[in-house]
Order: C-alpha cells, then sequence, then structure tokens
C-alpha cells in the first residue's frame, strides 16, 4: 500500500516537473515547421531555435512576423511569446522573413542559406508587386530565377511551353502588352541560355544584384505628418531616412543617410530625429495611424529603427572582420612573395651551377674525342670510349644543359612558379607573382563587370523597344508612369545615385525643407 502510494506521488511530482508546452508553425519561404514551445519562452528562445534549426548564421537580417487581424507586426525578442497579441489556438503560426535588406547583397550575404532566403522572398514581393519592377528588367530577374531551378538551358530538355506553369512574371506587366505567353517564355528563354555555367547560388545572387537596385527594393514605409500636418511617407531602408511623397513610392523627395543620424526616439505619436551634427537642430514628425490593436504604429516604427541600429552595428563587427581577413590574405601573400624571390635566387644558383657542370662535362667530351682521333691506335676502342663518354654526358645532361639562344617558357598554371626543362633546356621565370596575378586578375574582372554592364544595358533597352509597340498605354499604372517619367529624365540610372543627388545640399537646409512640405 506505502509503496502504491509511493509511486503515485513519485508519478505526479515528475508531471508536474514537465513544463508546459504550446505549439507553434515557423513557415519559411519555401517550408513549414513545427516545435513545441515552453509557455515561459521569450520571442529570442524561439527566434533561436529557428536559427539552428535553418543553420542561420546572419540571424540579424531577419524575425518572425506574425498577423494581427488585418496587419503584421514582428515579434519582440525581450517579451514572451504568448504575451504578444497572437492567435492563441495552436499551432500559432510566425513567417520566417527578412526584415532588414542589405545594400549590397554579394558583399554582405555570407551564407548561401541566407542567399537563398532572400532571393526567394525579393522574388515573391516583386512578383506580388510590393518591389515595383519595370517589363524588361522583370523579364532578365526572370530568367535568372528559370536558371537557378532549372540549371543549365538544354534545347532538347526544356521544350516549349516548359514555362507556362512558372509564375515569372508580375501580372502588372503580363497584362500591360498584347503578348502571348508563349512570346513571354520566347524573350526569358533566350536570356535564360545566356546565364549557361552559373550554379544556383551565383544565379540567385544575380538576381538579387539587380533587384537590389530598384527604387522599393528593401523599403518599409510608414504614415507620418510634418509640423505642418502634410500627410508623407516615411521610408526606412539600408540607406537611411527617406521622406515621400504618399502618390509616389519610388523617388522620395529628401533623404538622411544612416551616417548623418546620432539618434532617434519618440514620445507618445512624436519621433525625434537628432542629426550626427550637434549643430542642426533636431527635426520631428509625427505618426498619422493608430495600429488596428490600438498598439501605436510609432512604437513599431521606432522598434524598427533601434534594430537597424543594431543591424548596422552587426554589419560593421562582420565587415571589420572580412577587413582583417583580407589583411592576413594580403600578408600571405607577401609572405608567399618573399619565399618565392627566395627560391629564385636559390634557383638561379642551381641553375648557374648545372651550367658550369654542363660546361666542364662537354669540354671533357671534346678532348677525349679529339685525343681519340689523334692517337688512331685502334679505332673501336675510340668508338667504345667515345660512346661512353656520351653516355655518361647524356646522364648528366637529361636535367641541367646549355639554354638555347631564345628558350620559349611552357604555360604552366598560375599557382606553380615557372621554372622548367623545355625540350634540352632550362629555363627559369619568375615575373608572374602572386601579387602581380591578383592585380591582374582584379583588373580583369573590373573590365568584364563594365563589359557586361553595358552589354546588359543594351540588351534592356533592346528589349524595351521591341515590345514597346505592343503596349497598352491605357493599362499603365501610377508606378508605371511615374517609372517612365523619371527614366525620361534619366533619374533611374541608380538608386544610389539619386540618393546622393537628394543629399548635396546641407543637412539642415534639407530638415527645413521637410518642415516646410
Amino acid at each position: 500500500m506505502a509503496g502504491a502510494i509511493a509511486s503515485r506521488m513519485s508519478f505526479s511530482s515528475l508531471k508536474r516537473k514537465q513544463p508546459k508546452t504550446f505549439t507553434v508553425r515557423i513557415v519559411t519561404m519555401d517550408a513549414e515547421m513545427e516545435f513545441n514551445c515552453e509557455m515561459k519562452w521569450k520571442g529570442k528562445d524561439l527566434f533561436d531555435l529557428v536559427c539552428r534549426t535553418l543553420g542561420l548564421r546572419e540571424t540579424w537580417f531577419f524575425g518572425l512576423q506574425y498577423t494581427i487581424k488585418d496587419t503584421v507586426a514582428w515579434l519582440k525578442m525581450d517579451k514572451k511569446v504568448l504575451d504578444h497579441d497572437v492567435s492563441k489556438e495552436e499551432p500559432v503560426t510566425f513567417h520566417f522573413l527578412a526584415k532588414f535588406y542589405p545594400e549590397n547583397a554579394e558583399e554582405e550575404l555570407v551564407q548561401e542559406i541566407t542567399q537563398h532566403l532572400f532571393f526567394l522572398q525579393v522574388k515573391k514581393q516583386i512578383l506580388d508587386e510590393k518591389i515595383y519592377c519595370p517589363p524588361e528588367a522583370s523579364v532578365l530577374l526572370a530568367s535568372y530565377a528559370v536558371q537557378a531551378k532549372y540549371g543549365d538551358y538544354d534545347p532538347s530538355v526544356h521544350k516549349r511551353g516548359f514555362l507556362a506553369q512558372e509564375e515569372l512574371l508580375p501580372k502588372r506587366v503580363i497584362n500591360l502588352y498584347q503578348m502571348t505567353p508563349e512570346m513571354w517564355e520566347e524573350r526569358i528563354t533566350a536570356w535564360y541560355a545566356e546565364h549557361r555555367g552559373r550554379a544556383r547560388d551565383e544565379a540567385e545572387m544575380e538576381y538579387l544584384k539587380i533587384a537590389q537596385d530598384l527604387e522599393m527594393y528593401g523599403v518599409n514605409y510608414f504614415a507620418i505628418r510634418n509640423k505642418k500636418g502634410t500627410e508623407l511617407l516615411l521610408g526606412v531602408d539600408a540607406l537611411g531616412l527617406h521622406i515621400y511623397d504618399p502618390e509616389n513610392r519610388l523617388t522620395p523627395k529628401i533623404s538622411f543617410p544612416w551616417n548623418e543620424i546620432r539618434n532617434i526616439s519618440y514620445s507618445d505619436k512624436e519621433f525625434t530625429i537628432k542629426p550626427l551634427d550637434k549643430k542642426i537642430d533636431v527635426f520631428k514628425f509625427n505618426s498619422s495611424k493608430l495600429r488596428v490593436n490600438k498598439l501605436m504604429r510609432s512604437e513599431e516604427t521606432a522598434d524598427l529603427l533601434a534594430e537597424k541600429a543594431q543591424i548596422t552595428e552587426e554589419e560593421a563587427k562582420l565587415l571589420a572582420q572580412k577587413a582583417a581577413e583580407a589583411e592576413q590574405e594580403m600578408q600571405r601573400i607577401k609572405a608567399t612573395a618573399i619565399r618565392t624571390e627566395e627560391e629564385k635566387r636559390l634557383m638561379e644558383q642551381k641553375v648557374l651551377e648545372a651550367e658550369v657542370l654542363a660546361l666542364k662535362m662537354a669540354e671533357e667530351s671534346e678532348r677525349r674525342a679529339k685525343e681519340a682521333d689523334q692517337l688512331k691506335q685502334d679505332l673501336q676502342e675510340a668508338r667504345e670510349a667515345e660512346r661512353r663518354a656520351k653516355q655518361k654526358l647524356l646522364e648528366i645532361t637529361t636535367k641541367p644543359t646549355y639554354p638555347p639562344m631564345n628558350p620559349i617558357p611552357a604555360p604552366l598554371p598560375p599557382d606553380i612558379p615557372s621554372f622548367n626543362l623545355i625540350g634540352d633546356s632550362l629555363s627559369f621565370d619568375f615575373k608572374d607573382t602572386d601579387m602581380k596575378r591578383l592585380s591582374m586578375e582584379i583588373e580583369k574582372e573590373k573590365v568584364e563587370y563594365m563589359e557586361k554592364s553595358k552589354h546588359l544595358q543594351e540588351q534592356l533597352n533592346e528589349l524595351k523597344t521591341e515590345i514597346e509597340a505592343l503596349k497598352l498605354k491605357e493599362r499603365e499604372t501610377a508606378l508605371d508612369i511615374l517609372h517612365n517619367e523619371n527614366s525620361d529624365r534619366g533619374g533611374t540610372s541608380s538608386k544610389h545615385n539619386t540618393i546622393k543627388k537628394l543629399t548635396l545640399q546641407s543637412a539642415k537646409s534639407r530638415v527645413a525643407f521637410f518642415e516646410e512640405l
């Protein structure tokens, strides 16, 4: 009896010790996962678990997003998961998404998984028209998406109609032209065929490199008012803070790069921006709308800006690490160059010794031949002596011997110093050092990039001209019209150039301009 009671007590104790859990579903851009989470877990506990499961180290770009009625919010790291205004019906669903976008994807995104997640998200935003993309650029992007999915183009496999079920172009683009699906496929495939040899990750990175210069790429928009009460949009991205007219999300009216901003704070609905230059007065704006769940939109914006500051710090650390690695690589190259010079000196000495030895042996051979001819004692013995001398000479001269008058070095792999026996000669050339090769490779890549960019721009212009006659002008959206006007003024050459032009004026004059809008 006592044993049974003790057993029940032990079972009850064990039952009490087991933490209560709830089920969470995490939706990424290409998969779904479910986890059992403890009731006490904070946002960071869940977020870290997801990142570990994905094998993701570049965590600072991402967040867990959830839906509140008809709006969205981000899970806070320092707040309990269930303390958020989330559905209590299990599984509780969160979307694992990029919250911040890199300024330069190729330089800032290191892991292939990070690149892949960004590619999928940006591609979806372009197709859903959350990022405006001009028609000709959308065709080029589609060709890289096809390369990423199907690999190299093979006409015997990728026959007409193989893209019929693929969603590759924004519906806005398809509706804008009198073109059949076959006509679009033909133009996408023509570019797809040119991407031969690119692996999936390379094709996805090319997609991102083009997409990141689109005007709406990576921008989070918030409705605000300035002191005069003018309705405006605040755009937050990797480059800084931008002020837009609500009717034009493509081109900001003024911009403030992150390196000009010292601090951002808010109280109630009012934001205060403190410029880095303390001589410039702070400027303020108000959040104009409340969140559906009665939380201030300004609070969400403030959190976003605070996290952006942290992201910038993380990116700075990453860049510092890359710089240190680059410095180590330069030291290695220098050490290799020094070692190569030492090897060169030693080899030159060996070459000299070998040439002297070969010369002595040649002179000895000639002397013996003359003796045999002069003595004439026995022709057979003389011939035998000559054969032995030549054989001995041959054994020695199969390595070092006389260099030819104009030696022609044989081509070598770039990582092997070029000293070789060529035919019956010995040549030595250390002109192609690691440092020189590195410089030449960088210069070659630069030239290739310029040529590629020029060729790409020509192709884009050619496609734009080709399909212009098939455009249905009456179907142009407001963004299409704005983009075309910018193009006519030469204002869409580069997103970075546009921002730079907007920051040519002093920060003080830009603040004054903002307050007078």
